[in-house]
């Protein structure tokens, strides 16, 4: 990580944007800062993993690289830059037995653990409407399946890694799944389409 508030490399993508890389933990607070103090111009903020993408309406200059360049992480607000999203789950899923026992837990305390964290959606991906949200203490990070499963419901909560995530439909996957919830995470004919879009907030809350 640099001493740049995470920002570790800036360079200017295409003709009307600039990729901001960066150490994972600073980019939900580097777009924070920026959704709070947009580039003039600024059309979009694209959060990935490592990397923001600053979409402009016009060919970015040096005054912008220079600007990024410095740019630190913002505090994000308790309710989430782009609101709050309690999610109703089921903890029944194939591998909660596993993933308690793997991390030294009964399955009601790692039950009450995941409904204890506040979660946030760093960033989408894999299927629209999947958000990879962030928060997770260490304890409860957890690796891949070995094998992926060919079918994963739609609502099935799951945890890979560093990340927590709700798969919108049916897909195939290698997440360890948790639980699910009834929640359509993704629906065309709603503005916005996802639920889970990059800066809500997010608390899982045991029902059933």
């Amino acid at each position: 990580m640099s001493e740049v508030g995470g920002v570790e490399r800036v360079v200017a993508y295409g003709d009307r944007a600039v990729l901001l890389e960066a150490d994972p933990v600073a980019v939900p607070g580097l777009r924070a800062a920026l959704a709070a103090a947009p580039l003039p111009g600024q059309r979009d903020l694209v959060p990935a993993a490592r990397t923001l993408l600053v979409v402009l309406d016009r060919p970015p200059t040096d005054r912008d690289l220079a600007v990024l360049r410095r740019l630190r992480p913002a505090a994000t607000s308790a309710a989430g830059a782009a609101g709050h999203l309690e999610v109703p789950v089921v903890f029944d899923g194939p591998d909660l037995g596993d993933v308690a026992a793997g991390t030294g837990r009964s399955v009601e305390d790692l039950v009450a653990a995941l409904t204890s964290t506040r979660l946030t959606v760093a960033f989408g991906g894999f299927a629209p409407g999947f958000g990879y949200l962030t928060g997770l203490p260490p304890e409860l990070h957890v690796a891949r399946r070995p094998t992926p499963r060919t079918r994963v419901p739609a609502g099935s909560v799951g945890l890979a890694g560093a990340y927590a995530g709700i798969y919108p439909r049916e897909s195939p996957g290698g997440w360890q799944l948790v639980g699910r919830t009834d929640l359509v995470l993704f629906d065309v004919d709603r503005d916005p389409p996802a639920l889970l879009v990059p800066g809500t907030t997010v608390a899982l809350r045991a029902v059933g």
